[in-house]
């Protein structure tokens, strides 16, 4: 094995929790239970020994992995890990017009039409682009055998599946919730999931 990467989601914002809409020109804290998806996934997780932990530049997904970095866990913002930009849509209550116009961007996704953007927003594509120098750094790393990298739910979804092999049209066959948990493996030059959608350490909190 090359690597071990975990991908998390961040932990649930208020914004998350009112369905408004947040890409990456939205910087949201952490609510209450954000905070606390965030120490389970530490419990969870604690004696994993990181290497290195990769995030975005969102203060989200720095506030989910912060007890790692107090345990002394080295941490990396990177601009690639960032939300997809949602243009007019961010800030925004989920208006009918809105979930009209958010369910026909991602009926087009899905068939394919990956360069398609809301007005002032990022396409799959785009956000690709970024992403891919963002994976090209981490995986340049050869030392760093086991990486934790906290992100965001619709770049999430496009990261595991282009990284995976598949078509980014098939972004939705990942499921999310916040702090739900991918393990890739890297090995050979070939990447797989080796557990997908992990939500145990959320048992409690589900409850």
């Amino acid at each position: 094995m090359e690597k071990l990467l975990y991908i998390i989601r961040h932990g649930q914002t208020d914004l998350n929790r009112e369905g408004i809409v947040q890409g990456r020109g939205v910087d949201a804290p952490l609510n209450a239970t954000g905070r606390e998806q965030a120490n389970a996934f530490y419990h969870a997780y604690k004696n994993e020994a990181f290497d290195r932990i990769y995030i975005s530049r969102l203060q989200r997904t720095y506030q989910t992995i912060e007890p790692f970095v107090q345990e002394g866990v080295p941490f990396e913002r990177l601009e690639g890990l960032d939300e997809i930009s949602w243009g007019i849509y961010e800030g925004k209550q989920q208006t009918p017009e809105i979930v009209t116009g958010f369910n026909s961007l991602v009926s087009q996704w899905k068939n394919g039409e990956l360069h398609v953007a809301v007005d002032q927003g990022e396409s799959p594509m785009q956000l690709i682009a970024r992403q891919k120098l963002a994976m090209e750094y981490i995986l340049s790393k050869q030392a760093e055998r086991k990486v934790l990298i906290c992100m965001h739910g619709r770049a999430m979804r496009i990261l595991l599946a282009w990284l995976t092999g598949m078509d980014p049209a098939m972004m939705d066959t990942f499921p999310h919730t916040n702090t739900s948990l991918y393990k890739v493996e890297v090995k050979d030059g070939v990447n797989v999931v080796v557990d997908p959608y992990n939500i145990a350490h959320l048992a409690k909190l589900l409850h």
